[in-house]
Order: C-alpha cells, then sequence, then structure tokens
C-alpha cells in the first residue's frame, strides 16, 4: 500500500486508548504515525504497518 502525509488509516487492533484511527504523519523506510484517540505517536517498518491495518474491500 502506498501512504501519504495526512492519509487517516484503520488498524485491525484497537489501541490501548480504545482507538483505531490513526494519522500518517511522516513516510518513508519507516511510518510514523499518530493515534487520534490519545494523541500518541508510533513508528514502524512499512511492512510491519501493512499487516496491521485494515483494507477495504
Amino acid at each position: 500500500m502506498r501512504y501519504q502525509v495526512g492519509m487517516i488509516i484503520t488498524t485491525k487492533k484497537p489501541h490501548v486508548c480504545k482507538s483505531n484511527t490513526w494519522t500518517v504523519i511522516r513516510t518513508g523506510a519507516d511510518i510514523k504515525i499518530k493515534c487520534h484517540g490519545c494523541g500518541r505517536e508510533v513508528m514502524m517498518p512499512k511492512v510491519e504497518l501493512d499487516k496491521k491495518i485494515k483494507q477495504d474491500k
């Protein structure tokens, strides 16, 4: 999947704060995302994020 800054993504499992929506704030080899519920920022490899997001079909 191609990620763009400002893109809103939904994860399969919710974050600790019970929110499962995130905003992409940085792209590259690692993707940095920010939680909509608590504001926590997490950075992870693109491959790992691909496995964690919900694919809309």
